[in-house]
């Protein structure tokens, strides 16, 4: 297994009469298998919410989600089970799958009583996970209908970045339209993995299929992107990088002088990281110039070998005395789905300060970004919330879940 790197310029032309100039650099980053290597063992973790608010087809639902998922685990797989209401318990402690219909009534078990401590559950989890890393992806599917009411969320997030230190990915799954997103958007941010919106139990066999289908195709995990950059070169000040694909991100950068990390986690197969960089560039006379170098450090579960280094990738302009643009369209689509998430976040601000013509302003804006990027139910969503709070309308809680969920990615069509 292999890091693959294409790297783009929204534009590789720089006008040497331009005291400086501002590019955004793309780098799609993914695992490129040698054909060799059949899918990496899977140590999957689930935590479900088992609390009052779960009772019912809920629960049921879920449950039922869960032993599809069991069902898809191979004997190279390591599979866990956490529930928790106000306290959590491990109903199946981290194992091979080597009997799957006793782990599968083991689950069955489960009834919903009490509140919900998120907290607890996570850290139980986490500790259960843990037992099973070696030679394995690591993956938590945290699933959640309500707020933290037991416990605390700073401590989700603490564990969060806990679990991402330990090379733990953690995903997560709100049900219904009850959940904190604000605490499980910074979870699965934190832990390197995505959140899912399930706003009807019927859905939750097929969204918990979609997430296992993307975590069976992790090919390299814990990647973090290091780049240098020339002296001529600086990141901008506010918010220079994030990630724009699968889903949008901004991304927290380790800075040293003219040398930065990004932590990237999982490197999948099939689907590219997209990283976006918001570069200042200082030319100094005409001809081709190296602005940055690019590697890709990474652990390889199939080798079982740790802290390994992709080839360096260098990252060049042309200076011209008579200058021509060449504007990217690629790069500019990721500019897009960028605009698309911050003009959102803005709103969402305004909506919080009360100032409802802002924040339907706002995102109207957001919708026609998503019209340029052909993302027509993302503008569908985006508008008709603008739309009620134009009308003075509250939105609902599913509305606002929504509205952050296409913010951040882009809806099949």
């Amino acid at each position: 297994m292999q890091v693959g790197l294409k790297s783009a310029l929204s534009d590789p032309y720089l006008d040497v009469q331009q005291r400086s100039s501002q590019r955004q650099l793309s780098l799609a980053i993914s695992a490129v298998n040698d054909a060799r290597v059949q899918n990496l063992p899977l140590n999957l973790c689930l935590i479900l919410d088992r609390s009052g608010s779960m009772n019912g087809k809920p629960l049921e639902k879920v449950k039922a989600a869960a032993v599809n998922l069991i069902k898809k685990l191979t004997n190279r797989d390591r599979i866990s089970v956490v529930a928790f209401d106000h306290r959590a318990k491990v109903i199946i402690p981290n194992q091979l799958v080597s009997d799957s219909s006793q782990i599968e009534r083991q689950i069955d078990t489960l009834v919903a009583d009490g509140g919900t401590a998120i907290d607890e559950g996570l850290k139980l989890g986490i500790k259960e996970i843990a037992a099973g890393k070696q030679n394995t992806v690591s993956q938590i599917f945290l699933l959640t209908d309500g707020e933290n009411e037991h416990g605390d969320n700073q401590r989700c997030l603490k564990l969060a970045q806990l679990a991402s230190e330990h090379n733990i990915t953690i995903n997560t799954l709100g049900f219904g339209e009850h959940w904190n997103q604000d605490v499980l958007e910074q979870i699965a941010d934190s832990a390197g993995g995505s959140l899912t919106y399930i706003e009807q139990p019927e859905q939750a066999i097929a969204e918990f299929e979609k997430l296992f289908t993307r975590v069976q195709t992790v090919g390299l995990t814990n990647a973090y992107l290091m780049m240098e950059l020339m002296p001529e070169v600086r990141l901008a000040e506010l918010k220079p990088v994030a990630q724009v694909s699968p889903e949008t991100v901004e991304l927290p950068t380790q800075l040293e002088g003219n040398y930065f990390t990004v932590r990237l986690g999982d490197l999948m197969i099939d689907r590219e990281r997209i990283i976006l960089v918001n570069l200042y560039i200082y030319p100094e006379e005409p001809g081709h110039q190296q602005i940055a170098s690019v590697q890709v450090r990474y652990d390889d579960p199939s080798l079982g070998k740790e802290a390994l280094f992709s080839e360096i990738f260098p990252i060049e302009v042309e200076v011209q005395e008579q200058y021509q643009s060449k504007p990217n369209s690629e790069v500019q689509h990721s500019v897009l789905a960028l605009a698309k998430y911050r003009q959102t976040q803005i709103a969402e601000a305004k909506l919080q300060q009360g100032d409802l013509t802002g924040a339907a302003t706002m995102l109207q804006t957001a919708a026609k970004t998503a019209l340029q990027l052909g993302d027509e139910q993302g503008a569908t969503v985006l508008q008709t919330s603008a739309t009620r709070l134009q009308a003075g309308e509250e939105l609902s809680q599913g509305e606002k879940k929504k509205t952050r969920l296409v913010s951040k990615t882009i809806l099949k069509q």
